[in-house]
């Protein structure tokens, strides 16, 4: 019972996080007339200071001497704000520029890039449908470039972004909260600083005489945090195939956005693209719920058959326990025997056998 109400809290915890990044593009536009470069210095600021916090509640700070200890862990840190910060900036700018659609795009192809960088760097060796949906999605890539006259850039920027930063936290193995406190302290002085020039040259817009707008600026630290902690909580509840499957409602959230809310346009091509895309990722889910099932079909019957060896080897060592016993109880009685006197059994006298009559 315990066990089912947690696994309905991850969910819960799990649809909380991707809901809140799937709707997020609805927050960003209402930061104008701020800048991307700006509301992204924002970010950092303002999330460091709320994961401080938690931090802080948490009393979590053992794993800062850590890290100062390890150049490479400390550098891998480094490189790994410096590729969000890249993933972030330009995820803000499409928002506020009509690309919200094509922005999408670019979370539906990141399991895709992600296998494929996967095989290209780590060595991973794919199943046929694994091939089969990352060269759909290659295709997907090259039908929506001839739809949009371009290559699809700010999908690929945004794919390869975050698959670079996913595959620099594996090697990394911090906690959520932990990684974000990290990688936002090493970019928060560059980010004040940016923020400071900006005030000094009359261009920042935080001072601006409407207070809720920078009430706003301030609020871009919980929108980066909330959703993470969530994730964290759903991550250590839910298996890894439901979390897997959830983090597709981010970009199906945000393609319905920019379709229905934002007005962006879709012609048939651009259709056509994305329904490859689907399609791709339809093979790879269904491919990976067949691979977990025979995981999981695979444990049972090998524990199956060590519970049946462990049980036989018991029955062997009872039987053999009991044979033990009895020989000794039976060497204990002709011992008693000899020592009381007791009577020999009597001798086998042969009857002669009768001739025939």
């Amino acid at each position: 019972m315990k066990a089912q109400t947690e696994q309905r809290t991850g969910l819960l915890y799990g649809f909380g996080a991707y809901g809140m990044w799937g709707l997020v593009p609805l927050f960003w536009p209402l930061l104008k007339p701020s800048g991307a470069i700006e509301i992204l210095a924002h970010r950092m600021v303002w999330s460091l200071a709320v994961v401080g916090v938690a931090l802080l509640a948490m009393r979590r700070w053992g794993w800062i001497r850590e890290l100062l200890r390890q150049p490479r862990k400390l550098a891998l840190t480094t490189l790994a704000a410096s590729v969000i910060s890249v993933n972030w900036g330009l995820y803000i700018w499409a928002v506020n520029n009509g690309a919200v659609v094509e922005a999408s795009l670019g979370y539906f192809i990141n399991p895709l890039v992600t296998i494929a960088i996967g095989v290209l760097v780590l060595g991973e060796r794919l199943r046929r449908a694994q091939w089969a949906a990352v060269g759909i999605g290659v295709a997907a890539v090259l039908v929506l470039a001839i739809g949009y006259g371009r290559p699809p850039w700010i999908s690929l920027v945004l794919a390869f972004s975050f698959a670079a930063y996913g595959l620099i936290k594996k090697k990394l193995n911090m906690g959520g909260v932990e990684s974000l406190a990290a990688e936002t302290a090493l970019l928060f002085l560059p980010a004040l600083g940016y923020l400071l020039w900006l005030g000094t040259q009359g261009r920042s817009t935080f001072a601006l005489d409407d207070p809720g707008h920078s009430w706003l600026l301030a609020a871009t630290g919980l929108v980066t945090a909330i959703p993470l902690i969530c994730f964290g909580a759903a991550a250590i509840r839910v298996p890894l195939s439901t979390l897997g499957l959830l983090q597709y409602l981010a970009p199906v959230f945000q393609f319905g956005l920019g379709v229905v809310y934002f007005h962006e346009a879709m012609p048939p091509e651009r259709w056509a693209g994305f329904s490859l895309v689907w399609v791709a990722l339809a093979l790879l889910t269904w491919d990976a719920l067949r691979t977990a099932r025979r995981s999981r079909a695979r444990l049972a019957e090998a524990g199956a058959s060590a519970a049946t060896a462990a049980t036989a080897a018991t029955a062997t060592a009872t039987a053999a326990s009991e044979a033990a016993v009895a020989a000794e109880v039976a060497g204990g009685a002709e011992v008693a025997g000899a020592v009381h006197g007791a009577p020999e059994p009597p001798p086998t006298v042969a009857t002669p056998a009768r001739e025939p009559a």
